[in-house]
């Protein structure tokens, strides 16, 4: 969860601001895991997974042992205690592929999200090729102020697609983003820079194709090694260099100087759990992280939308 300083000081569009605006208050998320599985993992497309995901596929790893509503009530009471009684609380589907599997248990999922108490909203994360006509639906009709559908891209380079064993393309990415854009449902787009491969020239055109599509959101990400991940051992065999901090500021400078206005920045970086960090060392300096990003962004005078080149 983004724990940053006031929006005032920020030059893009920033989700906390949006919500404080919505809610009339600070919001922060809440890590729910409802169990759901990846085609990538569990034989549908492949077994192994994306390079860079472990076996708890970024979530708490509570979905087998803990009903959401235990889930809610747990991670609720500990940001409130935290941040405030007042706090809005969103609720946040975070692991694996939210939408895998039949319909009729992502409708089972969302009935039990929609009777949780006092949610002000949901963000929901699934892979493009794991939406269909009928889930869109389904996640239109959710009874909710605020939602947002996350769908993980990474990378337009197909390419980088096949070396991260993605297990789609960039067409499937668009196709689902006009879809879930068309049910009236807001996008955001997650993008990881500093790929193994990929250069300055990859990540701007990967920017430039999620901002040509009709998305809301967006999310970005640094690539760190966790334990457990193909990424670690290519990393550690020599195979995958990782950026520097400095890199991966500029990534984070250039995207944001293309990235249309109205765009909503969900996140400038990831964060590993605690225990999962290979390397490198500066992701787990969360703290060194943001004052980098924010100071080339000052040095640099960016301010979202400056440098864009496409327009919907």
């Amino acid at each position: 969860m983004d724990h940053v300083s006031p929006q005032k000081a920020r030059p893009y569009n920033a989700v906390s601001a949006r919500w404080r605006a919505l809610f009339g208050r600070a919001a922060r998320k809440v890590p729910l895991d409802a169990g759901f599985g990846c085609p990538n993992r569990d034989g549908t497309l492949a077994a192994g997974g994306c390079i860079f995901c472990n076996a708890r596929g970024s979530g708490t790893g509570l979905g087998s042992r803990m009903p959401l509503g235990a889930q809610w009530a747990y991670w609720s009471q500990r940001l409130r205690a935290r941040w405030g009684q007042d706090l809005a609380l969103v609720g946040y589907l975070q692991a694996f592929s939210n939408t895998h599997g039949p319909a009729e248990r992502l409708a089972a999922v969302l009935d039990e999200l929609a009777a949780l108490p006092d949610m002000a909203g949901l963000c929901l994360a699934t892979r493009p090729d794991s939406l269909d006509e009928e889930k869109t639906a389904l996640l239109a009709a959710l009874p909710v102020e605020e939602f947002w559908l996350e769908l993980g891209l990474q990378s337009s380079n197909p390419a980088t697609l096949a070396r991260i064993r993605r297990g789609h393309d960039a067409a499937c990415f668009a196709a689902a983003v006009r879809m879930a854009a068309g049910a009236g449902l807001k996008v955001t787009a997650h993008l990881m820079a500093g790929l193994p491969g990929e250069a300055r020239a990859d990540w701007d055109a990967s920017v430039d194709f999620v901002n040509a599509l009709p998305v809301a959101g967006v999310k970005f990400h640094n690539v760190y090694a966790a334990k457990g991940t193909e990424l670690a051992r290519m990393h550690l065999e020599g195979e995958a260099p990782l950026p520097e901090l400095e890199e991966y500021a500029d990534f984070v400078a250039r995207a944001l100087a293309r990235l249309r206005p109205e765009i909503v920045v969900h996140r400038l970086h990831a964060d590993p759990a605690h225990g999962e960090l290979v390397a490198p060392a500066w992701a787990g300096a969360r703290r060194r992280l943001h004052n980098t990003i924010a100071e080339v962004l000052r040095v640099r005078g960016v301010r979202q939308g400056m440098n864009r080149t496409e327009r919907i």
